[in-house]
Order: structure tokens, then C-alpha cells, then sequence
């Protein structure tokens, strides 16, 4: 009877009540094992729970595939829903959302940028209207960047998905980005007035928010040239002197900014409109006309002091004690706290001067530098290369054997040969520019301490003396070269009269600067009151040298 047994079948029905669970069949294929195997080990030492991890390990690899396949076929219906987004098609949107209706929930959490943030940033109002209805949550969701769609669509200028995402939620035009702006204030950065009034309207609070350097609407609509959307701010706020009054974190109002700006147009929009305070002060005590007469100089200044002053904004003596850089751009004043922080509002005008006088000695070091380089070059070049160039054969002798008039070898100068007076005097003067502009760039190289006026004096006397050589090295080349019978000719007299006018003009600037000397002396000497400065003034760098 044991022959009788087959194994496959016993194998068989052995593991179909193992996955089964199948008692009655379990005990029938065990007791069948046994039977055939006689008294031997059963090589299928069965029991329950065998059978039950048997068919526990099998349901979860059931599991496990379909969760992977369920995951793979998830990423592809989000990666649809993006496509969808960017196209802005509402009829791909519905028919996802009719094959799975929850992956706008699955989206929201697991998307930095939703597919309402991409139908926000491309302006289709469609789709983000559609989004909306389905899941109005999604108003509220932030990208990477700390934006809200109502960011992104405020910048683009949608106003209509401006107006479906503060329906939903009207609190979304408070909220601040990463860069510390509202939707309101990227709607007044990039001009869209419409937006800026739609969020006005729905919250007037937003106008009031500020960014994260103290900054207002009013400020950035000027900042940014923005007179329009300013104007639509205005007619929103009404009659707020404490709005348009208000401070940035530098303590300036939108009008120090404006004059800043030399935005005329907006000055007089802000004098005329509104109650704005012209002599308000900033954090370092400047009213708007101090700031206009420390910034560079423009052609509406005198326009822009006009409107000021009509409008009774007097000078403040505290600007006068205030150090501020002559050269400030404009753009600078906003920032001059924390540009400037060494900076005190007691600081004399000596240390004003003092910090200028610094200033000046390096951009005269500097130009120094530059042309004495130059002329070192040309100096050198035509030491090397004379007028006439040089011999390129040896000439001592004649074909018969006596010697020449006037022998020369190869490599010298034509002109030393033929006109040794006029060489001589080039190469004079040409040595000496060339020495005078190789004494300036050792002396600024050198490292010793030489940052006082007077040093920078006894450089520019050398430079002078420099440029005066080469322009006497031009002249003698011009007229070495220069062939006799042209001498009537207006080339001639051209040259003539051009070196008439340099002795003048270097005759000029020597008897300026000894006047200067003798003023300085005498000051210094007590001979002469000190000049008053006045402190309101830019302080002129030429006219305050100290020798």
C-alpha cells in the first residue's frame, strides 16, 4: 500500500493545506507522510503555526507588490496633474480627478510648488478657479521660497485669480514671503496697480503691513518708480498722516526716498496731495533738503530745492555736525546707518575733512601711478626707437679706403649722426621724463609713510616736470622730422603756436600753485585768517589742500 502513494500528489495536497490553513487536510497529508516514510524522520516536520507564517509571508508580498504598483501609478497621475497645470487645462484636471478623486489631497503635502502655485505663476485662472472649488485648503499652501499663490499670482498680475484666492481666504494678503513682502508689496514692485487696489480693497490692513527692513507700501512705490500704483495707494488709505508720515527702519519717510531718487514727479505729488512733514528727520537728523544737497548732483535739483523750500523746509543744524560722504550716490540714503555705522552725529568738521583729505590722497595715488607708468613706457620706447630710427650697416670708410666725414656703425641713431645738436636735446628731455615718472612709481611703491599732502605735492611738482619733458621730446622729434622746406608752410606755425600756448598753460599752473604756497604759509604763520568752512557745503578737495 505504501508503493501506492505518490509523492508529487502528497507534496501537492501538503502544500495546498498549508496555504489553506486546511486542518482536516493537513492531518491527512502529514498521517500520509508518515505512511509512506515508514518509520524514517518525516521530511516535512509540519505543524500550524508553519502553516500560518507560510501564509502570512505570502499575503505580505501580495501587499508589498501592490503598494509598489499602487506608489509608481501615484507618481504618474501627479506627474500628469503638473502637466496639466502648466498647460492650464481644466478638462485634463477633471478627468484625473474622475480616475482619482483624492490626488489633490495626496498633492498638497507632498508638492512644494502645488498645481495651484504653477496655474498662480502662469495666469490660468481657469484651472485655479477649478483647484479652488475642489480644495480650497490649497490657497493656504507655501512653496519653497515661503510664497502663497496669491504671491505668485500678485506678481504676475492675475487678477482674477487674485480675486478667487482672497475669496477664499481674505487673510492670505497679510502673509510674508521668505523676502519679507506681501502679495501687496510684489504687486506695487512690479506695477500692477489693479492687483494692489483688489487687495487694498479686500484688506486694508495689507497696506499697512511692513517688510522686514521697516519698509511701507509708499517706500517701495517709490523705490521702484512706481508713481501709479503710489497714486492708487493714496486714493485707498485716504487722509492717513500717520501712513504717509511713516518711517522705514533708517528712519526715512517716502519723501527723504524720493529726493533721494531725484524723483521730481512724486516730490511734488506727495507736497501737493498730502500732509507729509518736509522737515521730518531722518535717523542721522537730515530733512529731505539735506539729503538733496548731499547727494551727486543732477539737473532737477534746483527744481526739487524749489518745491522744498516752497514748501518750508528749512536746513537743520544737525545736519551740519553730521558726517555724510560728499559722493553718495542717491541710492545709498535709505542705508546710510548701516553703511555708515562708524559714523557719529557729533563728528567735527576737521574729522570730516580729515576723512575726505584720505580719500583724495588714494585717487591721487592712483592717477599717479597710471600716468607716470605711461610715460615711463613712451620715454623708453623712444630712447630705443629716435626719430629717423637707427644705421643698419657700418659706414667708416670709403670704397677707396679713406675714411668718411662722418662714420657710423650699425645699431645708432640716425638723428645723432646727421643732427647731434637735436639729438642731444631729445635725449635730454627724454631722460628726464623718463627718470621723473620712474622717481613717482618708486616712491609710491617704496612703502614709506608718505600719505600727507605735502608729499603728494612733491609728486605731483615731479609729475609735472615729467609731462613738460615729453611734451619738449614731442616737439624737437616733430620738427627733426620735419623737412626745412616746410618750415613756411602752417605746419609751422601750427607747431609754433601749440608750444606757445603748453609754456603758457604750464606757466599758469606754476604761478597758481606758488600763490597757493604763499597762502598756505601765511596761514599757517599766522599772517592770514583761516578760510570758514561752511559745513552745509561739500567740502572741495582742491580748494582745502594741505601742502
Amino acid at each position: 500500500m505504501c508503493g501506492c502513494i505518490d509523492k508529487k500528489k502528497l507534496d501537492g495536497n501538503l502544500f495546498l493545506a498549508i496555504e489553506q490553513i486546511d486542518l482536516p487536510s493537513l492531518g491527512i497529508a502529514k498521517l500520509t507522510a508518515s505512511v509512506n516514510f515508514g518509520s524514517s524522520p518525516s521530511p516535512y516536520p509540519f505543524s500550524l503555526s508553519h502553516a500560518k507564517q507560510y501564509r502570512e509571508k505570502n499575503e505580505a508580498a501580495q501587499f508589498t507588490g501592490l503598494e509598489r504598483r499602487s506608489s509608481n501609478r501615484e507618481k504618474v497621475m501627479e506627474k500628469e496633474l503638473h502637466r496639466a497645470a502648466v498647460r492650464g487645462s481644466v478638462d485634463a484636471l477633471l478627468e484625473l480627478l474622475s480616475e482619482d478623486p483624492q490626488i489633490l489631497n495626496r498633492t498638497a503635502p507632498s508638492l512644494s510648488d502645488t498645481p495651484l502655485h504653477v496655474a498662480s505663476l502662469l495666469g490660468h485662472s481657469a484651472f485655479a478657479k477649478e483647484l479652488l472649488s475642489r480644495n480650497p485648503e490649497l490657497a493656504a499652501e507655501l512653496d519653497s521660497r515661503g510664497s502663497s499663490p496669491l504671491h505668485l499670482a500678485a506678481a504676475k498680475g492675475s487678477v482674477e485669480i487674485v480675486k478667487n484666492l482672497v475669496r477664499v481666504n481674505p487673510d492670505l494678503g497679510l502673509v510674508l514671503d521668505r523676502d519679507g513682502f506681501t502679495p501687496l508689496h510684489l504687486g506695487v514692485i512690479k506695477g500692477r496697480a489693479a492687483v494692489v487696489a483688489e487687495l487694498a480693497r479686500v484688506r486694508p490692513a495689507a497696506t499697512r503691513v511692513l517688510t522686514h527692513g521697516g519698509e511701507g507700501g509708499l517706500h517701495l512705490c517709490v523705490k521702484h518708480h512706481r508713481l501709479e500704483v503710489l497714486k492708487f495707494l493714496m486714493d485707498c488709505i485716504g487722509r492717513d498722516d500717520e501712513f504717509v508720515n511713516w518711517r522705514d527702519g533708517d528712519g526715512n519717510t517716502v519723501l527723504h526716498v524720493a529726493v533721494a531718487k531725484k524723483q521730481l514727479e512724486v516730490i511734488k505729488y506727495l507736497l501737493a496731495n498730502t500732509k507729509i512733514d518736509v522737515n521730518a528727520q531722518n535717523a542721522i537728523g537730515f530733512t529731505a533738503l539735506d539729503v538733496l544737497s548731499h547727494s551727486t548732483r543732477d539737473l532737477r535739483d534746483l527744481e526739487i530745492k524749489q518745491s522744498l523750500q516752497k514748501a518750508a523746509a528749512p536746513r537743520t543744524n544737525r545736519a551740519q555736525s553730521v558726517a555724510f560722504e560728499p559722493e553718495m550716490d542717491s541710492v545709498r540714503v535709505s542705508n546710510s546707518i548701516s553703511m555708515h555705522p562708524q559714523m557719529s552725529k557729533k563728528m567735527s568738521v576737521k574729522e570730516i575733512v580729515k576723512k575726505k583729505d584720505i580719500d583724495w590722497l588714494g585717487r591721487k595715488r592712483s592717477s599717479l601711478m597710471v600716468v607716470s607708468s605711461l610715460i615711463a613706457t613712451v620715454a623708453f620706447q623712444a630712447a630705443l626707437s629716435p626719430p629717423g630710427g637707427v644705421w643698419q650697416d657700418d659706414y667708416l670708410v670709403y670704397s677707396n679706403g679713406t675714411a668718411v666725414e662722418r662714420p657710423h656703425d650699425a645699431g645708432q641713431s640716425v638723428m645723432a649722426i646727421t643732427e647731434p645738436v637735436q639729438y642731444g636735446q631729445f635725449m635730454i628731455f627724454n631722460t628726464i621724463a623718463f627718470l621723473a615718472s620712474l622717481s613717482i612709481i618708486l616712491l609710491l611703491v617704496s612703502g614709506l609713510p608718505m600719505r600727507r599732502k605735502r608729499w603728494m605735492w612733491f609728486q605731483m611738482v615731479i609729475m609735472w616736470i615729467a609731462i613738460t619733458a615729453l611734451s619738449g621730446t614731442y616737439f624737437i622729434g616733430l620738427i627733426f622730422m620735419t623737412p626745412d622746406r616746410n618750415q613756411g608752410s602752417y605746419l609751422y606755425y601750427v607747431t609754433q603756436i601749440s608750444v606757445l600756448i603748453w609754456l603758457a598753460l604750464m606757466g599758469l599752473v606754476f604761478i597758481g600753485n606758488v600763490i597757493r604756497l604763499i597762502i598756505w604759509l601765511l596761514r599757517k604763520y599766522g599772517y592770514m585768517e583761516e578760510k570758514e568752512t561752511d559745513d552745509s557745503l561739500y567740502v572741495d578737495y582742491d580748494d582745502n589742500d594741505e601742502i
